[in-house]
């Protein structure tokens, strides 16, 4: 059962941060062989990323897009670190994005996305209300936006590290 935080809610995160969206969509139902290994290749990479705390790896959210499309809100410590894990060959990225270009290619098949933002401190703020920690509230915990984080404004000046 999730657990619900009444009230007004903020992300407990002062400073910059990556936030990487990536994803697929399967472009033909009918080739399970082509669309389920992209599927299964996410679940490993982000055991992965979750048990090195030095990865630069923060969390991560997931969501559908769409009947056809899944998403990951991952959020990372800067841009350095994503860049390093995407290219480390002893890393379990690495061998799932070989054997996806050998396996789909350019054959339409199945859709991947990747969108890559770097957001400076005090240029990100959150809010939540009456939800279960969610997005970079739950990678980051929660605290009451009260006071000082009470409206956007200052949201965004804590976020700055004031």
């Amino acid at each position: 059962m999730t657990t619900l935080h009444p009230g007004r809610f903020t992300a407990a995160h002062e400073g910059p941060l990556v936030v990487f969206l990536i994803g697929m969509r399967i472009n033909r139902l009918l080739r399970p062989g082509k669309w389920l290994p992209v599927v299964r290749a996410m679940g490993p990479m982000l055991t992965e990323l979750s048990q090195d705390r030095d990865s630069g790896f923060l969390g991560y959210q997931m969501a559908l897009a769409g009947p056809r499309t899944i998403m990951l809100t991952q959020y990372w410590r800067d841009f350095d670190s994503l860049e390093t894990y995407a290219r480390a060959r002893d890393r379990r990225h690495w061998p799932a994005w070989t054997a996806f270009n050998k396996a789909v290619g350019n054959d339409g098949t199945v859709g991947i996305f990747h969108e890559t933002y770097a957001v400076a401190a005090g240029a990100h703020e959150t809010i939540y209300g009456n939800m279960p920690p969610f997005g970079l509230g739950k990678v980051a915990g929660l605290i009451p936006a009260t006071g000082s984080r009470a409206e956007a404004r200052s949201r965004m000046k804590a976020a700055a590290g004031d």
